[in-house]
């Protein structure tokens, strides 16, 4: 007999799908009991908006805070709207890191964030208004103020017992930080290091000094980049006269490498990092109607550039067919350059000393490139329309055009970066527009030349 086959293992989404269609609520809120709070933040990021609110709602009050923590920023508008600055307040009161609590407010009604912020003791209050005086896409909008700091004069064994009247340590506290007497950065020093070495030994004569702090007004890719290349798990954050503000942790930079990942992604597609994937949908055509509109002004001057050669492609009907090949390949070709720029520049490994060589390369590949499919096209237009002279023009306008938008793909990055424009988001509608306009009037400008 053929053995059973085993039941497949399904997964938290699939389960509570399967428990909306035939299930009672009773069994979601045990799935929900049974799941951790990381896994719950899952589910509500990957539910519709009437189970997310269904969801929501079947999590006990107290275990709210703990899952506010974990879930997308870009979701807790929804999962609030119905609340209350009073009924906030407990809720918030809850969550203890710094971070965590700026991330959610700076989501929240003016209003409300208001009331928040007086409800708290002025010492709180001072720490979570420092940081949201700083830009989110900060290092001073990234750090936490829950950081551990020791003098360099004191020995180690001091340390060891002032961390003992603790009652537990900041989460991923890999280093202490060493500040003199007026909190200015000096060095770290190693929790492995402290565990290690003879108690005897000062701080100063064990602390590291290589690792430089992070400035606050640093931007979040530098303080990715930093954290890759020097493998960190933490790193302090200094204000301009290097006095110590606060930390930041690996847990954080993951949430900006993925940030800056779907940014890249979604900004080719002209929609921003924050969109929730499960908003409203006026909410959603509102977001993307503009980036239509953008797109609808581009392809009417696109028409415009066709329309002037109105005779030249009603004498030749061949030219209709195999004009946007042209534009297609030069669109194709400037997108490769245009993706690979933004990605050097995203990691700081384009600046100016290397700008040009890397032009110069990419203008080479165009080139080698567009002769490559030019004869491929040319000989099958020539086979196809038995006109030689047509597969010619082609082949010209293809190598132009694909050169041009090499060209345009390594430099426009820079030029909408100096412009104060996003390179991700406005970089591939400029490039579209050049490549079409250029394809289009190399294409039927020497038609129109060479059919006169």
């Amino acid at each position: 007999m053929p053995e059973p086959k085993e039941a497949r293992i399904l997964s938290p989404r699939e389960a509570l799908s399967d428990l909306f269609e035939s299930g009672t609520y009773n069994q979601i809120k045990n799935l929900l009991d049974s799941l951790r709070p990381a896994d719950i933040a899952a589910l509500l990021e990957s539910s519709p908006p009437k189970e997310r609110t269904i969801i929501w709602n079947l999590i006990p009050d107290d275990e709210q805070s703990e899952i506010l923590q974990q879930v997308d920023p870009d979701v807790i508008p929804d999962l609030l709207a119905d609340k209350s600055a009073e009924e906030l307040l407990p809720l918030l009161e809850q969550i203890v890191s710094d971070d965590d609590l700026t991330d959610i407010l700076q989501h929240l009604p003016d209003a409300i964030t208001y009331q928040v912020l007086q409800s708290m003791d002025s010492q709180d209050r001072a720490r979570v208004e420092n940081l949201l005086s700083y830009p989110e896409d900060t290092a001073g909008g990234l750090m936490d103020t829950d950081t551990i700091s020791v003098r360099p004069r004191v020995t180690l064994d001091v340390v060891l017992r002032y961390l003992r009247r603790h009652t537990e340590l900041p989460q991923m506290t890999d280093n202490l930080v060493v500040v003199n007497s007026n909190d200015e950065y000096i060095g770290l020093l190693p929790i492995s290091t402290l565990l290690v070495s003879d108690p005897s030994m000062t701080v100063r004569e064990m602390m590291v000094t290589e690792i430089e702090p992070i400035q606050a007004s640093a931007h979040r890719s530098e303080v990715a980049a930093m954290f890759q290349r020097y493998d960190l798990v933490s790193a302090p954050v200094v204000g301009p006269t290097g006095k110590l503000l606060g930390r930041i942790t690996i847990d954080d930079v993951v949430d900006v490498i993925v940030d800056e990942a779907d940014h890249s992604l979604l900004g080719m597609a002209g929609l921003t990092e924050d969109e929730d994937t499960f908003a409203p949908i006026m909410r959603t055509a509102r977001s993307r109607a503009v980036w239509l509109g953008a797109n609808l002004m581009t392809a009417f001057l696109a028409s415009a550039v066709i329309n002037i050669f109105e005779e030249t492609i009603a004498k030749v009907v061949a030219l209709a067919v195999l004009m946007p090949i042209v534009a297609s390949m030069g669109g194709v070709a400037g997108s490769q350059t245009l993706t690979l720029v933004i990605r050097s520049m995203a990691q700081g490994q384009l600046v100016e000393s290397n700008k040009r060589w890397l032009m110069n390369r990419e203008l080479a590949v165009g080139a080698i490139n567009g002769a490559l499919w030019a004869i491929i096209v040319a000989a099958a237009a020539s086979a196809v329309f038995g006109d030689y002279m047509l597969g010619l023009i082609i082949a010209t306008a293809l190598i132009l055009n694909i050169v041009v938008a090499a060209l345009a793909g390594a430099l426009l990055p820079g030029i909408l970066k100096n412009l104060g424009i996003d390179p991700a988001i406005a970089g591939s509608v400029i490039l579209t527009t050049i490549t079409d306009v250029v394809g289009f009037m190399s294409f039927l400008g020497l038609a129109t030349l060479f059919y006169r």
